[in-house]
């Protein structure tokens, strides 16, 4: 059933105003104050009396905007009439759903959630894939107010019954457009299809494709649409730079950047692989640079220790993925570097939010090469910007990096200034690209030849001696002046059959 209609946009207001004005209870505003924070973000002062009203949102805002704050505020205000001092699990049902793309994420929220309610008597707890099931079940059956979950774990005890979610009032999707990249949009909506229809839902997300629109008709009813910034639009507070650099000299210039930066100055990496991850941050540790890797196929325990180690400065560099940094918090992080630049644009918009956050400056720095000149233009187009390139001396990129066709044009294709029908000028172009291939040929021949052409010696006689076994360098003697024994004319009537070679005169083997 289609319950989404038109999003009625939210304007924004940019006048100042405090926590207090929001309609927050006493419990919430203690911890808000205590936590340090004393004015709203902009989709804070904007989402919080959207929720407080009771109605379904859609939130454009990207990560580093207080989003979290955002919905939790507002959620812990409505729920603070479920709380209760009581141990017994049936006065702590589920009354919230939180859905996080990753568990970084989920984690992180889950953190935002305990700070803030640490002053109510409700309890949350945060469930994930990757670790063993059974403490998560005994958290569960002492009865929970809000779990944040990511998808495929929260399916998981769907399935063993360890979760009950018809008592589920508030749904809340976080980073909508990360969980359609991930592709879990099929086990949304069959979370969907499990809670209960009357309840308040909202959906944040920093992009909003067609698939995401079908998601939000399928969850919201007539929600309003509330956006802090345009679409894929970066933080101002960001300088970018592109450092156009030869792949084989990747490694080494991003050891010379960091070196170069403030000591102590933290940095996070992208690249896009696990393997390259891993590869990379030992490739810094051996040049002296503390740095570790983070990744899908890192166990839970050992992402949350290397995430601990970055968050505390005991690591400087940290080298991840693009999913794996989903929901990374830093405070203060001075600069993202794209080791390799991304192949969707929208994910630069995610990797460099990182930095920036909360109006503070930050540093975005790309090194590119000719290969990703593509990737490049599409991440300018779609941020509207043209961004600053600068050669760092001593690594320079590929001569075809500032050709006009941006590096498209495949290696070893004749040029346009080369015309196609000249043959003596394109055989030895020809010649010089695949000389690699030919010289393996060449070298195979060589080592063939000699046995094949050593082969039909083993049965070839001196050329002196005749095929019956006449030495003509011997002085001739008539055959009557030598005398003969029986030894000798036996062995004279069976040279004859003896096997010569066919190419030599011979009948080839006996048979």
């Amino acid at each position: 059933m289609v319950h989404c209609t038109k999003p009625q946009i939210t304007q924004i207001v940019t006048t100042s105003m405090s926590f207090s004005e929001l309609g927050l209870i006493p419990e919430l505003l203690k911890a808000v104050t205590e936590a340090g924070y004393t004015e709203p973000t902009p989709i804070q002062r904007q989402a919080i009396p959207v929720v407080l009203a009771g109605h379904d949102m859609m939130g454009g805002a990207q990560t580093g905007t207080g989003k979290t704050a955002g919905f939790t505020l507002p959620l812990l205000n409505r729920l603070a009439r479920h709380a209760s001092t009581s141990t017994s699990p049936a006065r702590h049902q589920v009354r919230a759903l939180i859905l996080a793309p990753t568990r970084e994420l989920a984690m992180q929220v889950f953190e935002s959630v305990k700070m803030y309610s640490k002053h109510l008597p409700l309890r949350s707890t945060c469930i994930y894939g990757g670790v063993d099931m059974n403490p998560q079940i005994q958290e569960l059956r002492r009865g929970i107010e809000i779990v944040v979950a990511t998808p495929g774990r929260l399916l998981d005890h769907v399935q063993q019954k360890t979760i009950a979610l018809g008592q589920v009032e508030f749904l809340i999707l976080d980073e909508a457009d990360r969980m359609l990249d991930m592709g879990f949009i099929p086990d949304i909506r069959r979370i969907l299809a499990l809670l209960p229809a009357n309840r308040q839902s909202l959906l944040f997300s920093a992009t909003f494709s067609d698939e995401i629109k079908k998601l939000a008709d399928q969850m919201l009813k007539n929600p309003q649409l509330i956006e802090v910034a345009r679409r894929n639009m970066v933080s101002e507070t960001i300088s970018h730079i592109v450092h156009p650099v030869s792949s084989g000299l990747k490694r080494n210039l991003l050891a010379h950047l960091i070196r170069h930066e403030e000591e102590n100055a933290q940095v996070l990496v992208f690249v896009g692989t696990k393997f390259g991850c891993s590869r990379l941050a030992h490739f810094l540790e051996r040049h002296g640079i503390s740095a570790d890797s983070i990744h899908g196929d890192k166990s839970q325990q050992a992402r949350t220790e290397t995430l601990e180690a970055f968050k505390s400065g005991k690591i400087r560099v940290l080298v991840a993925t693009d999913v794996a940094a989903r929901g990374l918090d830093i405070e203060d992080l001075p600069s993202v570097i794209n080791f390799e630049l991304p192949h969707t644009a929208e994910d630069y918009v995610h990797r460099i939010g990182r930095t920036g956050r909360a109006g503070k400056s930050g540093k975005a720095v790309s090194l590119v090469s000719s290969e990703e000149r593509h990737h490049l233009a599409d991440i300018q187009k779609l941020i509207k910007l043209e961004i600053r390139q600068e050669i760092v001396p001593g690594f320079d990129p590929e001569p075809d990096f500032f050709d006009t066709d941006g590096g498209r044009r495949k290696r070893g294709a004749p040029s346009a200034a080369a015309p196609r029908n000249a043959p003596a000028e394109s055989a030895p172009k020809e010649a010089a690209s695949t000389g690699e291939r030919k010289k393996r040929p060449e070298r195979g021949e060589r080592e063939q030849r000699p046995e094949r052409e050593r082969a039909p010696h083993r049965g070839r006689q001196p050329s002196h001696i005749a095929a019956d076994g006449f030495d003509f360098s011997k002085p001739y003697e008539e055959p009557s002046a030598i005398p003969k024994t029986d030894s000798d004319s036996t062995d004279n009537l069976h040279k004859p059959q003896r096997p010569i070679a066919f190419l030599l005169g011979g009948l080839g083997r006996k048979h």
